[in-house]
């Protein structure tokens, strides 16, 4: 029996990255911080989007995700959109975990996307005509930002941590951002 050419690749991924790990420092600040992104219409077949996102406590990684999306987005400022409003909740359920640990004063925490466009909207309510399309949950973001929680940020695309969750990379990109990530390789894996 062949496995399917999806299952062959990833098990090829794994094999290859098998001597990676996650290096979480102990003298890390205790600052939060995240990075969302979007891959818009990345499905060749149904035109949905992906979603990622990472958040890090100091310079160590402690939630990330990747998502294909259940809609498709009518533009790109929505795709990110979407993913801003993901990485607000995922803050919000780490900020309650995380007081519930002793660790207070971490508010507002900074979240990094690199779409001017959705940047904009999350900051400026007046953007009404280019979000009609939008559904009313994702425009918890704003309620974040009122009760100054969370504070959006701009970021340039090359210090994007999240396309390594979205996007096919250059290696040198790649290798770029896993360094910032805290990925690093315990030996070098040959066949």
């Amino acid at each position: 029996m062949s496995l399917p050419r999806s299952i062959w690749l990833q098990l090829r991924y794994l094999e290859g990255t098998q001597g990676q790990g996650i290096l979480l420092c102990s003298l890390n600040d205790l600052t939060l911080i995240g990075f969302c992104d979007s891959e818009w219409g990345s499905c060749c077949d149904s035109r949905k989007f992906t979603i990622g996102f990472c958040i890090l406590l100091g310079s160590s990684p402690i939630s990330w995700k990747v998502k294909k999306q259940l809609v498709v987005a009518r533009s790109s400022a929505e795709a990110e959109y979407r993913a801003m409003a993901s990485i607000c909740c995922k803050i919000v359920w780490l900020l309650a975990l995380l007081k519930d640990l002793g660790l207070h004063n971490l508010t507002p925490v900074t979240f990094y996307c690199d779409n001017q466009a959705a940047f904009h909207i999350s900051t400026n309510p007046v953007f009404h005509e280019r979000t009609k399309h939008i559904e009313v949950d994702c425009h918890y973001i704003r309620d974040q930002l009122t009760v100054k929680r969370m504070q959006p940020a701009y970021v340039s695309s090359h210090d994007q941590l999240a396309d390594i969750f979205t996007k096919p990379l250059p290696v040198s990109q790649r290798q770029y951002l896993l360094s910032k990530l805290g990925v690093f390789s315990t030996f070098k894996y040959s066949t």
